[in-house]
C-alpha cells in the first residue's frame, strides 16, 4: 500500500498537527526508544543544507534508523536520469525518502511514483518540516498557539507560505508584509484564509513592516534572495529596502515578543545583529526544534505514531 506523503503542512489536518506538535514537544522533554530500528531514510537533496540535513539525519539516527544522502551530483533528478526511475529504485531499498530541491513538480513525481512516504525537505513551494519547527518553537515561548499574533517581514516565500498555512490550522493570526510584487500567492492565502475561518485565526496582508509587527507576539523574517535567485539579488536588495528587522521595528512588537529567523541570516539586510542576537531571538532554540519536530513526523510516517 502506497506510503502517506507530506508535500505541504497542509497535507496534515489539523488535529494531527496539534498531535505531531504535542509528540514533539514530549519527544524533546522525555527522550524516547529507538522505534525505527531496521528502517531507511534517503536524503535526495540538489540544495545544500546544513539544519534540514543535520536535523533528518540526527533525527532517524537517534530513532534506531539509518541514513544515506544522496548529493545533487550522485542523482540529478530529471537530468541523469528521470525522477520517476529515481523513485522506484529508491522505493525498493528505503522506507521513507526526503527530497530538497527547488520545483515543487518533482516533490510531486517523486511521491506519485515511489510506494514509500515522500517528505518535501524544502521547494521553491513550500517548507513544511521548518514550519513545523517554528510552530513548536511558538509553542514552547508561547505557551500554546491559538490567539498568538505571527508577523513575517519579508517575501512571501516558501517559508512563509507553510507558516502561513500552519499558523492558520493552529488558530494563530498571522500577519505578513511584503513589497509589491513578493507577496503571498492568492490562491495559497485563499486556502489559509479557509483554514483559519475553523481554527479562529487569521491572515492579513499589508505593506508595511509596521503595520505587521505592532503589537505582535512573534516577528519573523527570511532572507530576501533565496538560493536559486541570486541574479536578482540587487533587484531585491531594492525592493525590500526598508523591510529590515532592527531594534526600531521590534520596539513595536508586544514588550514579550520573541523574533525568529530560519537561518542563513544575511545580517544587516534583512536582520540587524542586536536583533539576531538579542535576548528576544529564539533562532538557535528554533534551529534545534527541527530535529525534534523532523523526529515526530518520521514516526508518524513509519510508527503511526501522532496521528
Amino acid at each position: 500500500m502506497k506510503g502517506r506523503d507530506i508535500l505541504s503542512i497542509g497535507d496534515l489536518a489539523p488535529q494531527e498537527l496539534r498531535s505531531l506538535l504535542e509528540l514533539a514537544t514530549r519527544l524533546k522533554k522525555d527522550g524516547h526508544d529507538q522505534p525505527l530500528q531496521g528502517r531507511t531514510l534517503a536524503l535526495v537533496f540538489e540544495k545544500p543544507s546544513l539544519r534540514t540535513r543535520l536535523s533528518f539525519e540526527v533525527a532517524m539516527r537517534s530513532l534506531g534508523g539509518h541514513c544515506l544522502y544522496f548529493s545533487p551530483q550522485e542523482v540529478g533528478l530529471g537530468v541523469r536520469e528521470p525522477v520517476k526511475d529515481v523513485a522506484r529504485v529508491l522505493e525498493r531499498h528505503v522506507d521513507c525518502i526526503a527530497v530538497r530541491t527547488f520545483e515543487q513538480e518533482k516533490v510531486e513525481e517523486m511521491a506519485r511514483w515511489a510506494a514509500v512516504p515522500v517528505i518535501n525537505a524544502l521547494s521553491d513551494h513550500e517548507h513544511p518540516t521548518q514550519a513545523l519547527a517554528d510552530l513548536l518553537t511558538v509553542l514552547e515561548a508561547k505557551g500554546g498557539l491559538a490567539g498568538v499574533t505571527i508577523a513575517f517581514v519579508g517575501d512571501g516565500n516558501n517559508v512563509a507560505r507553510s507558516l502561513c498555512l500552519g499558523a492558520a490550522m493552529s488558530g494563530a493570526h498571522f500577519r505578513i508584509a511584503s513589497p509589491e510584487g513578493y507577496e503571498l500567492p492568492p490562491a495559497l492565502v485563499e486556502r489559509a484564509r479557509a483554514l483559519a475561518d475553523g481554527s479562529g485565526g487569521s491572515i492579513a496582508l499589508v505593506r508595511h513592516p509596521h503595520e505587521a509587527v505592532a503589537g505582535a507576539d512573534v516577528v519573523y523574517t527570511d532572507v530576501w534572495t533565496s538560493m536559486g535567485q541570486e541574479e536578482e539579488a540587487g533587484a531585491r536588495r531594492r525592493a525590500f529596502a526598508g523591510y529590515t528587522v532592527d531594534q526600531a521595528l521590534m520596539s513595536l512588537a508586544a514588550p514579550d515578543a520573541i523574533f525568529m529567523h530560519d537561518l542563513p541570516a544575511h545580517r544587516g539586510e534583512e536582520v540587524v545583529d542586536e536583533v539576531i542576537e538579542g535576548p528576544r531571538s529564539v533562532v538557535w532554540q528554533q534551529a534545534e526544534n527541527k530535529t525534534h519536530a523532523v523526529k515526530a513526523l518520521l514516526l508518524l510516517l513509519l510508527a503511526g505514531e501522532g496521528g
